[in-house]
């Protein structure tokens, strides 16, 4: 999402289309989120990427705790449509689960 750490591998290689909701759960891993399976809605943003090498390179950024599946999306004008998403696979002794699923939220 733009203003955190990982939104520099996107910047000038995706286009920012709609921000949106996924279902799931998040969680406060400490300085970064985990989206879990979960019936509630998490917010985020949708991407166009036109450039297969982005994609590899959000996967290393990710890390093996994270795995890229497609998921629906509801973007803010009510639209659905299908994405990439990372959902979260690892520990999660000491996370946090942000009631919102809103990650902006934990920060204001």
């Amino acid at each position: 999402m733009r203003g955190f750490d990982l939104h520099r591998t996107l910047a000038s290689r995706a286009t920012l289309v709609a921000e949106g909701t996924v279902r799931g759960r998040l969680l406060s891993l400490g300085r970064y989120p985990g989206l879990i399976e979960g019936s509630d809605r998490v917010k985020g943003e949708l991407y166009r990427i036109d450039d297969a090498e982005v994609l590899t390179a959000l996967d290393r950024e990710e890390g093996y705790n994270f795995v890229r599946r497609h998921a629906a999306v509801t973007l803010t004008n009510g639209r659905r449509t299908r994405a990439w998403i990372y959902r979260y696979r690892g520990p999660r002794a000491g996370a946090i689960l942000i009631p919102a699923g809103d990650w902006r939220s934990r920060w204001r």
